[in-house]
């Protein structure tokens, strides 16, 4: 499985940005699909995952009532919706596919990032 993260950019703080993250290689509807976090000298963090089938979604307590995660398996796709930004959302985004939930080890396939920055 191939995971491809976009839509990533520049943002003030208030305002919205929708990642997206596209697979190829095989379908991803048997697995969990998750987002996760990396700030400048911060380790990586859970932010949103969500079941196979979408009926069950998991976020940070840090983003809850803010980002929506979302997936749409007959495209192969899944997306973060994120609003009322804040400058401590800056960071690089993975999209992974696995079956972990909210645990980063237990997923197997990861997007190469994309960088979302909140301005103040």
């Amino acid at each position: 499985v191939q995971l491809q993260a976009s839509g990533g950019g520049l943002v003030q703080a208030g305002g919205s940005l929708r990642l997206s993250c596209a697979a190829s290689g095989r379908t991803v509807r048997s697995y969990a699909m998750g987002w996760f976090r990396q700030a400048p000298g911060k380790e990586r963090e859970f932010v949103a995952a969500i079941s196979q089938s979408g009926g069950n979604t998991f976020y940070a307590e840090s983003v809850t009532g803010r980002f929506t995660i979302s997936r749409d398996n007959a495209k192969n796709t899944v997306t973060l919706q994120m609003n009322s930004l804040k400058p401590e959302d800056t960071a690089v985004y993975y999209c992974a596919a696995g079956s972990g939930y909210t645990r980063e080890q237990a997923y197997t396939y990861w997007g190469q990032g994309t960088l979302v920055t909140v301005s103040s």
